[in-house]
């Protein structure tokens, strides 16, 4: 199979209505096109480029990252966030607006992408394209306005030149379609051409297939049966009857769901479960036979990585979502001496899947550590997706290598690759010795730990119970971490964005929207219930090949144990909880509760310490999830651009946001 790196997509489309992709073969920057560009097999294949290249500026953007995970059960913000991520927590501290939400960044990729989509389907087969490669295309086209639909309800379909069709010039008014139109018009019938045209193995590594178009297929059929059955009387926009165009009830699309879900999984092609969870997210295992849809990125050439090497931008189309859950963990420190006069930094930021760069944006709330993944023995989900071991790396520093030992929690000494700080799994038989704490203080009281962690007699390393976390100190997401092999025995470059794929889709969601699609009412196959389904994944999730945060081998099947815990009536909160467990800080979740209607069910209120170290007392903290809250708003930018009246904009833009 043919590997292909994908340059950076260099459209300079400022509006919606601009067309959208630059000439990526030749790399000449665009900002519209005429007519005859697609047709040329060149320009075909560079808008197919492109295509690829622009899930970049969505996927490991933080700030989107951000707009799919903060406010959810998953995550809430960290003590050096801005109104980037209070804005979206919903939690009383930013205001939710059309200028502040960060779904903005969806809406400017998404709709230029989809413009160039609808120039390769509409000149390709003119120019002896095959349809398997505009399949390619009626691919993103479809994924990109699902993406839309769910986020914002529903959008134009006509950017210019009539729906579905491609446009050349800048467009300063819009109509926008209900969501009926947006998935019968475009979404089903753009995703059962690519299933019926795309190959069944990828014509480049992570090249669009058979099995993805499935996938997202069976995930917009369950998507839109929820829609239509709406069982909270959630409101849309704009206002539509929940009835379906082409006479089809939710069940229908229930079914339907099921149907290509189980067909997928039946007909994987080259696509298949790891054998473990660790292997799922494991770096040097990336772009494995799980993963449907990657943003790619490479460290082996800016050009095709889209961003430097060395530093990081902080910004599209840089992978910097890693960062925002990563605390600044280079704080620790430990002591040159057993009495604690020469503090030094034990763990210091290092180009490496456990570490990477701290941005201290996004935390995860108590219940994360305590609920969602209670059971941290049995299930290896929870030691392959958190950072919760942090360990000495001092002598990775050509100024510190000579430093043989140093010391640590009750003063006792401590060395390259000892454990410096540990987040335990549950609350200590023991209390734990923090270091005295008064709130409303500026910080904790001196202590060993400079960043309030305690001590446990005995050991050696620092500790923090699971109720201790806080917004300033907390587990790392270890199955987003950087990976370079250029490190070359040092720290590498843990400033630059990430140059590892941002998974998109993974093969293991289908087994999840065929047991969700039978919940609700799906019949469903023989060795197929929403039971068998899921215990698919829990199997697997009870095999262990290595203890991630132990740092040591570790052979052990839990799988029957697992299996058996399975309850034998699967509900939607079951689902949702499994699919934390399974896909927890990946993007899905706002999705996930939207969907199901379950956000404020499952969000309402969370549990989490304060911005101070030292702080380990958990505050109870309420959102405010309105309806109107289901729907992003359509952003300020859009508005602003658009030539239209007052009025006509305050009817475009989603209630609520007025």
């Amino acid at each position: 199979m043919k590997r292909i790196d994908i340059k950076t997509f260099l459209g300079a489309a400022l509006l919606l209505f601009t067309a959208g992709c630059s000439d990526i073969l030749e790399e000449n920057p665009r900002s519209s096109f005429e007519p005859g560009f697609f047709k040329t097999e060149q320009g075909v294949r560079g808008g197919l480029t492109s295509m690829y290249a622009h899930l970049r500026y969505i996927y490991g953007q933080a700030y989107y990252y951000n707009a799919t995970q903060t406010g959810t059960d998953e995550h809430t913000w960290g003590q050096q966030a801005d109104g980037n991520f209070k804005d979206m927590d919903l939690s009383g501290i930013g205001q939710l607006n059309g200028s502040t939400s960060r779904s903005d960044v969806l809406w400017g990729a998404a709709f230029s992408n989809i413009n160039t989509a609808s120039g390769i389907i509409e000149n390709a087969a003119a120019v002896g394209i095959a349809e398997a490669l505009i399949s390619e295309a009626r691919f993103f086209r479809a994924f990109d306005y699902f993406q839309l639909v769910q986020t914002f309800g529903g959008v134009p379909l006509d950017l210019g030149s009539g729906e579905l069709k491609f446009n050349t010039t800048a467009v300063r008014t819009s109509v926008r379609n209900t969501v009926p139109e947006v998935y019968t018009k475009a979404i089903f019938p753009d995703l059962l051409m690519a299933i019926e045209n795309l190959p069944i193995n990828p014509r480049v590594t992570g090249g669009a297939t058979k099995t993805l178009a499935r996938l997202y297929l069976a995930k917009a059929y369950l998507t839109y049966g929820w829609w239509l059955q709406n069982p909270n009387n959630i409101p849309t926009y704009p206002a539509a009857p929940r009835t379906d165009p082409d006479g089809h009830d939710a069940q229908w699309y229930f079914q339907k769901a099921y149907d290509v879900a189980t067909t997928a999984i039946d007909n994987p092609g080259p696509f298949g479960l790891q054998p473990t969870y660790y292997d799922v997210n494991l770096a040097s295992n990336d772009r494995n036979n799980e993963i449907l849809l990657y943003a790619d990125h490479t460290e082996t050439s800016e050009l095709y990585n889209g961003g430097s090497l060395t530093f990081g931008s902080g910004g599209a189309p840089d992978n910097f979502a890693g960062w925002m859950g990563t605390w600044n963990y280079t704080e620790i420190t430990s002591s040159t001496n057993p009495g604690w006069t020469s503090p030094k930094s034990s763990v210091q930021r290092a180009a490496v899947q456990p570490l990477g760069r701290p941005w201290t944006r996004m935390a995860p709330p108590i219940g994360v550590i305590t609920n969602t993944f209670a059971d941290k023995t049995l299930d290896s989900r929870y030691d392959g997706t958190f950072t919760t071991v942090y360990r000495a790396n001092w002598n990775l520093n050509p100024n510190d290598r000579s430093i043989a030992m140093m010391y640590n929690a009750n003063s006792l000494p401590v060395t390259p690759g000892d454990a410096i700080l540990t987040f335990l799994d549950s609350e200590p038989l023991t209390p734990i010795n923090y270091p005295a704490f008064t709130p409303g203080q500026t910080q904790h009281s001196p202590g060993r730990s400079n960043i309030g962690a305690g001590e446990l007699p005995g050991r050696a390393d620092f500790v923090i119970s699971p109720r201790g976390i806080s917004r300033v100190v907390y587990p790392g997401i270890w199955k987003l971490g950087p990976y370079r092999t250029d490190n070359n025995g040092g720290l590498g470059q843990p400033n630059a964005g990430s140059t590892r794929p941002f998974n998109i889709a993974k093969f293991s969601e289908l087994y999840f929207i065929a047991a969700e699609a039978a919940v609700k009412g799906a019949t469903t196959a023989s060795g197929k219930s929403a039971r068998d389904l899921i215990n698919v994944i829990r199997a697997r999730a009870g095999k262990w090949r290595w203890n991630n945060n132990g740092n040591t081998a570790k052979s052990e099947n839990n799988s029957v144990a697992m299996t058996a815990a399975t309850p034998a009536t699967i509900t939607i909160e079951y689902i949702l909880a499994e699919r934390s467990r399974e896909f927890y800080g990946e993007g899905y979740r706002w999705f996930d509760l939207v969907r199901t209607q379950k956000w404020n069910e499952f969000a309402g209120t969370y549990q989490i310490a304060g911005i101070l170290k030292g702080d380990h007392t958990p505050a109870t903290i309420t959102r405010t999830i309105q309806p109107h809250h289901y729907l992003r708003p359509i952003p300020q930018g859009q508005l602003d651009a658009m030539q239209m009246s007052a009025e006509e904009k305050v009817k475009y833009q989603n209630p609520g946001y007025q």
